[in-house]
């Protein structure tokens, strides 16, 4: 009996064992793990940090603190020569049991901050929630004002901080890029004039303030099935339905600016959605940029997963969620801080997370 062949043969059905009891999203946690370029080597021992703070504590109106008794220490994972940006970031780990934390020295140079969706809604712009039932971005005008407000008191100070030192300023909106808004803002493949942006802010202004605003009510009777009675309840009235039954016909199709709660800056750029991914990788790859500082909105929604979300991003580029630069949607609270705590520890289990304090220019 040849020994060797046999050890590695029982070897293989041990681990196809394993695998075949694991469930079906732990294949997702530990795929891709030898997929990397070679590079240096990483001293991956943990030093336990004693007496840990909570962390994304400074906006605490918007984020609830992460708080966990377990904290370690780790070495730098991006740590470019001659960088002058420096970004601490973090990380959970069951296999850890805790937090692990760890310094990050980029090149600013090389490094691209994108907000994704801020939508200009209920906002100088002339977007509105339809009324009297419609909805859009966080759903209502109350929820949408507290957005614009955290995108004034956090996002926009943070953007004016590192604008002049970072190779980009991004912002990414829905749906294609139109013939009115690439007349507004520098898209990735134009660069307006100024008379084309003054006719440009004029047109959108006219083409927000056209639209009705104007939905259907919410149903005062309907009939309801014998049977599932629960089921056909939720179906004729769901708790979102963002479709022509209440914003309207067409409300979908105008252009969306840019928040005014932003700064936006003649040289800043918008990525727009129907664009898609790979053009976006090219662009920035073009640029030079190794690096995103990712903010905007909705933490567990298009932040994660529309073109410029991290999902996308994470796959071709060193990103670094901005914890206290993103809100999630806060359905049945008056306020966002334990969603956006939610979504944010979720996302630290296969993303590096850091927070407005922690990123620090020379």
């Amino acid at each position: 009996m040849n020994r060797s062949f046999g050890f590695e043969t029982a070897s293989r059905f041990v681990i196809f064992l394993v695998a075949a009891m694991l469930p079906p999203w732990a294949a997702t946690w530990s795929q891709d793990v030898s997929t990397a370029t070679p590079g240096r080597s990483y001293d991956n021992r943990l030093r336990r940090i004693e007496n840990p703070q909570p962390l994304v504590a400074a906006y605490p109106e918007y984020f609830e603190p992460i708080v966990e008794d377990v904290h370690y220490e780790a070495a730098a994972i991006v740590d470019d020569p001659e960088a002058d940006l420096h970004v601490r970031a973090w990380r959970f780990s069951y296999n850890a049991r805790g937090i692990i934390e760890m310094p990050n020295h980029l090149r600013a140079a090389e490094t691209a901050v994108i907000m994704v969706h801020p939508w200009a809604i209920d906002d100088r712009w002339g977007w509105q929630t339809p009324q009297p039932a419609g909805v859009a971005d966080f759903c209502t005008p109350r929820k949408n004002k507290l957005a614009a407000r955290h995108t004034r008191d956090v996002i926009d100070p943070f953007l004016k901080r590192l604008r002049d030192h970072v190779a980009l300023v991004m912002y990414s909106l829905p749906g294609p890029a139109d013939p009115i808004r690439t007349r507004v803002y520098r898209s990735i493949d134009k660069t307006p004039t100024a008379e084309e942006r003054t006719a440009g802010r004029r047109e959108l202004r006219a083409a927000l303030a056209d639209y009705e605003y104007r939905g259907q009510p919410l149903p005062e009777t309907f009939q309801l099935d014998a049977d599932l009675p629960v089921a056909d309840y939720f179906r004729q009235f769901p708790g979102l339905d963002a479709g022509v039954r209440y914003n309207g016909d067409g409300f979908w199709k105008l252009p969306i600016p840019v928040s005014t709660a932003v700064t936006v800056h003649p040289e800043d750029v918008v990525i727009f959605d129907q664009q898609g991914y790979p053009l976006l990788r090219e662009f920035l790859k073009k640029q030079g940029v190794r690096h995103v500082l990712l903010t905007g909105y909705a933490t567990d929604m298009c932040y994660c997963r529309t073109t410029a979300g991290y999902e996308n991003l994470s796959k071709d580029f060193n990103v670094f969620l901005v914890a206290d630069a993103s809100l999630a949607t806060f359905p049945a609270n008056r306020s966002p801080r334990f969603a956006v705590n939610a979504a944010i520890s979720f996302a630290s289990l296969k993303q590096l997370i850091t927070e407005v304090s922690w990123v620090k220019l020379d």
